[in-house]
């Protein structure tokens, strides 16, 4: 076993590439990198145990060229003795149609092909044959776009997509190092003339951005890969604080999820920009639409200069909501239509009943009639008690109406029932739901948890107590 040989074997078992005994669906083009990946694989596959299928995609940008490329890898494949599976894809044409570019076309329909062979095959992984020096245009690109830490990290090393592994053998292995391995084992490959075509970013980084750089300093990308492997280490490590903190202070309910704004304040503002870029992925943004200015409008959203009560539309149909304390992230699927509008209701209370069951208020009222107990008083302000003979029959239980006015106990005239809610910090989301108690009159006589009016006070003359008691139910 040579050294570029034993230096790959070491590489999978350290990074955990494959187990023996698996299928590897390794991806060959032609060119020089997926002829030395297949070749050197199908050295280790004996010892590994492993089984390799080559998988080409002929792209049909080149015409005879493509056709030529395509022919080249099913007699290297049959040569090692391996089952070569290909497809012909008229990416002109599809281009075409779908107006997509031709690079994330390419590579979207390359990606897919590659499951549909790892299905048939019940294949676990997919060897890919990006090199240190992909790796090294990949980062270099990234910085010019401009880019975030985890960015850094460039191409991973293996990552699942829809249940397979995609694996990179070579990713630590330089281009020298690949040719010079063909060169030594008379393997032939493919040279694919777009490589030489500056109108690609990637080439026009690697023809001229990267030798223009290395004047500076000579192991330019040598730098640029050890700084790729230090942000995917930190990268990791970070990724695993994000999940921590999303275990320990996320409620997760039917609309999204749910947090303080105290304990995203708690944590490093590092930590709070991935906590809320992890958040929205998970109430169903994808990750590439999540843009910085995203997640630093609502972190800023929640710092204490910041107005308490505020909602932004983060992209996709995905909502922030900031209420006083609470901050929510509302799933797209409910913003969207999933969520029903807040209905009014209204329930009929009489003076024989016990319990009422209020499913649009997420509460239940319970009541009973009593004697004028002594000195005892309500526990709290979701009890209250009323002169059961003041009051004027029968009651209503329902939400809050347009011009809602109370006259509160304590305080002379009427006051407003929005600007109550305001003044008690109820969530905005809340307001609809909160149940006000009412008499035939239709004269508000209790908010529970809010306020009590001056209607029905219990006194020294009073022969019968209503005692009523209210019970919200927890939707997280």
């Amino acid at each position: 076993m040579n050294e570029l040989l034993a230096e790959m074997s070491e590489l999978a078992s350290s990074e955990q590439l494959w187990l023996p005994g698996e299928t590897i669906i390794v991806a060959v083009s032609g060119g020089p990198d997926s002829t030395a990946l297949l070749h050197m694989l199908h050295r280790l596959a004996p010892s590994e145990g492993l089984t390799l299928i080559a998988a080409h995609v002929n792209h049909g940008f080149r015409g005879g060229e493509s056709d030529q490329e395509e022919q080249s890898v099913k007699k290297f494949a049959a040569e090692l003795g391996l089952q070569c599976e290909s497809v012909y894809i008229d990416m002109p044409a599809y281009i075409e149609e779908t107006k997509m570019n031709s690079q994330a076309a390419s590579r979207k329909r390359r990606y897919a092909f590659l499951h549909e062979v790892a299905r048939k095959h019940g294949a676990s992984r997919i060897a890919l044959a990006h090199h240190a020096d992909d790796q090294a245009e990949t980062v270099l690109m990234r910085i010019l776009r401009g880019t975030s830490p985890g960015g850094l990290a460039g191409i991973p090393i293996k990552r699942s997509e829809k249940n397979v592994e995609l694996i990179r053998p070579l990713l630590r292995t330089y281009k020298a190092d690949i040719l010079h391995y063909c060169n030594q084992w008379g393997l032939a490959y493919s040279q694919d003339s777009s490589n030489g075509k500056r109108t690609y970013v990637r080439n026009a980084i690697r023809l001229d951005a990267l030798p223009y750089l290395a004047q500076f300093n000579p192991q330019l990308s040598d730098a640029l890969v050890r700084l790729s492997e230090l942000a995917a280490s930190e990268d990791d490590w970070m990724e695993r604080e994000t999940q921590a903190a999303f275990k320990r202070c996320i409620m997760i309910g039917r609309e999204g999820c749910q947090m303080t704004r105290k304990a995203l304040l708690e944590l490093h503002v590092a930590l709070q920009r991935r906590l809320i870029k992890l958040i929205l992925n998970h109430v169903g943004m994808e990750t590439a639409t999540i843009s910085f200015d995203s997640v630093e409008t609502i972190r800023q959203a929640v710092s204490d200069r910041a107005s308490t009560t505020w909602s932004y539309d983060a992209g996709s149909g995905v909502k922030f909501v900031r209420e006083y304390e609470s901050l929510h992230f509302i799933r797209a699927d409910w913003t969207s239509g999933g969520k029903q509008a807040e209905a009014e209701y209204s329930y009929m209370v009489t003076e024989s009943m016990e319990l009422l069951e209020m499913p649009l208020a997420h509460a239940q009222l319970r009541l009973d009639m009593m004697l004028p107990p002594g000195e005892d008083k309500p526990v709290d302000r979701r009890e209250s008690w009323f002169d059961a003979d003041l009051i004027h029959w029968p009651l209503t239980v329902r939400n809050r109406r347009p011009g809602d006015r109370m006259q509160v106990l304590g305080l002379n005239g009427t006051k407003k029932v929005q600007d109550m809610f305001v003044d008690d910090r109820i969530a905005p989301s809340q307001r609809n739901k909160l149940p006000l108690l009412v008499d035939a009159e239709d004269c508000i006589l209790w908010i529970p948890g809010v306020r009590r009016s001056r209607f029905a006070q219990v006194t020294g003359q009073t022969k019968r107590i209503l005692r009523i008691r209210v019970n919200f139910r927890d939707e997280w």
